[in-house]
């Protein structure tokens, strides 16, 4: 009897420390969501190897609460999926992560052609192959636009590097663009057949998305929050079939937090038949760092980091003195982040739908801390403060004022309008509209804005959201027209900077 009452006592003792342990999770979870007034986020959290609770905060369009089912865009945390789907490749015998990318793409190109003979499958996906950081990626950005993966293949070899093959690091969109391609040449179906069938179906990923799916048949699904005016708005869309999208294989799934708990346990716990399905050796080749990675200052002081790199689809770092492989996704109204912890086979995944780059370091931070050094661990507000405070020193700092702003009119810019022709991005009109000129890309229609005048320079305001950019306009008549962001530091894939266009005639 004294036995039975002890076991009842432990078991009772330890589920009051599990209940205790969720709740200090739910706490930091609900401080971030009222710091930052985030429509929703869906969190689970792994200890060891398994699934201990999920915490899911927000409604969908429809008014229904969101649940550990709702699909949210993980964004570049697709990126270890696509890594994966090459890997059950390798493991098949149908490619070697050694293979030169022109054995499957023989029209690839990069700018140097010695770093296209010598580019191989594994360099696709360690951003290290001398692209600029976000190098290509207003061909994927904004969705939805008209170009295809072969046109980003097309227009790799007119983006000059930033610096030499394999000697440096700049992240990149563009090359898992490639990768997916790859994939599917050496798999002999479209990406999306394939990263159903090698990934998704295997590990009971069932609710996952990706390709062409109907978003009613499917149901469930979290809308993106865009911040206008300092207020989060939702974007919908009327079409209920989501299209596949060039940039599918460096960030295109859709996945529920049920389904991405799956996928994180496949990696702290993996069973036999994960094992069977994906061997100890690929499992290793994806977690090993191939490419140092910068250390910030923040970094440094907030988590001791010593060590930063990247692997397959992953980064690796210490924090706290304890090896952590992550990553995180940022789409538009879109944000994630997967933290494991190998070795205790610790861990924790979230989905935001906003705007919520803040939001997500600060909460990485906190639950990190959680299982690194929980004495050492803040509050949410002390983080937050930190990080507005920096935040509004930089930008004081970089950005310069440009209030005085009014719009450009067709006098203006009568030398400049015309039809203006970019190698990678294609025709932009820079024409009058009434008393104003605008500008668009005819490939990517939502990349459109008025520009304006700011003393004796210009600038465009995009119509949706991409990043405020300068025209630099040529000194001479068939000179080449160059752009840059106003805020320098500002989003990497606004990659402005890239583009050299050269005039062909004047606006119809």
């Amino acid at each position: 009897m004294k036995i039975l009452v002890g076991s009842v006592l432990l078991a009772s003792a330890l589920t009051a420390q599990a209940a205790s342990k969720a709740d200090d999770y739910d706490r930091l979870v609900d401080a971030v969501v009222a710091r930052y007034h985030l429509p929703g986020i869906a969190v689970g959290f792994i200890e060891d190897g398994k699934v201990v609770h999920t915490h899911v905060v927000g409604k969908l369009s429809s008014g229904k609460p969101m649940d550990t089912d709702t699909l949210f865009e993980i964004a570049s945390n697709t990126k270890s999926m696509t890594s994966t789907l090459l890997a059950r490749l390798v493991q098949k015998g149908k490619l070697r992560w050694d293979d030169p990318v022109t054995k499957y793409l023989p029209s690839f190109r990069m700018n140097d052609p010695w770093v296209t003979a010598n580019m191989q499958v594994g360099d696709l996906l360690v951003h290290h192959s001398g692209l600029p950081e976000g190098g290509g990626d207003l061909m994927l950005w904004p969705t939805p636009n008209q170009f295809t993966p072969q046109d980003v293949i097309a227009g790799l070899q007119y983006l000059k590097p930033a610096y030499s093959f394999r000697s440096g690091y700049a992240y990149d969109n563009t090359l898992y663009i490639v990768a997916g391609e790859v994939a599917a040449a050496a798999g002999g179906a479209p990406y999306s057949t394939l990263l159903r069938r090698e990934v998704f179906e295997p590990l009971g990923m069932t609710r996952c998305q990706i390709g062409t799916w109907n978003r009613d048949e499917v149901g469930n699904v979290a809308s993106p929050y865009t911040m206008e005016d300092g207020n989060y708005v939702a974007e919908t869309s009327k079409d209920p079939i989501v299209h596949a999208a060039t940039m599918d294989s460096a960030g295109g799934v859709r996945c529920s937090v049920h389904d991405m708990m799956i996928w994180a346990t496949n990696w702290l716990a993996p069973t036999p038949e994960q094992l069977t399905w994906l061997t100890p050796e690929q499992r290793h080749k994806e977690w090993t760092a191939y490419t140092p990675m910068p250390i910030s200052a923040r970094r440094r002081a907030w988590d001791g980091t010593l060590f930063y790199g990247y692997g397959y689809g992953w980064r690796i770092a210490d924090v706290d003195g304890q090896i952590t492989v992550s990553h995180t996704g940022t789409l538009s109204g879109m944000y994630s982040a997967t933290m494991l912890l190998p070795f205790s086979k610790n861990g924790f995944m979230f989905m935001i739908n906003a705007d919520a780059d803040d939001a997500r370091t600060v909460l990485i931070e906190v639950l990190t801390k959680q299982f690194t050094a929980p004495a050492k661990m803040r509050s949410v507000a002390d983080y937050a403060d930190e990080i507005a405070h920096e935040e509004q020193q930089k930008r004081v700092a970089r950005v310069p004022d440009t209030s005085s702003r009014k719009p450009a009119t067709p006098a203006d810019l009568k030398d400049q309008l015309g039809v203006w022709r970019d190698p990678w991005l294609g025709e932009v009109n820079l024409c009058a509209k009434g008393k104003t000129v605008r500008i668009a890309a005819v490939k990517s229609p939502k990349l459109a804005g008025q520009v304006m005048r700011v003393d004796n320079r210009f600038l465009v305001h995009w119509d949706h959201g991409n990043e405020e950019a300068w025209l630099h306009f040529p000194e001479q008549k068939d000179g080449v027209l160059r752009i840059a962001k106003v805020d320098p530091a500002a989003d990497f894939s606004d990659d402005f900077e890239d583009l050299a266009f050269t005039r062909e005639h004047g606006c119809e």
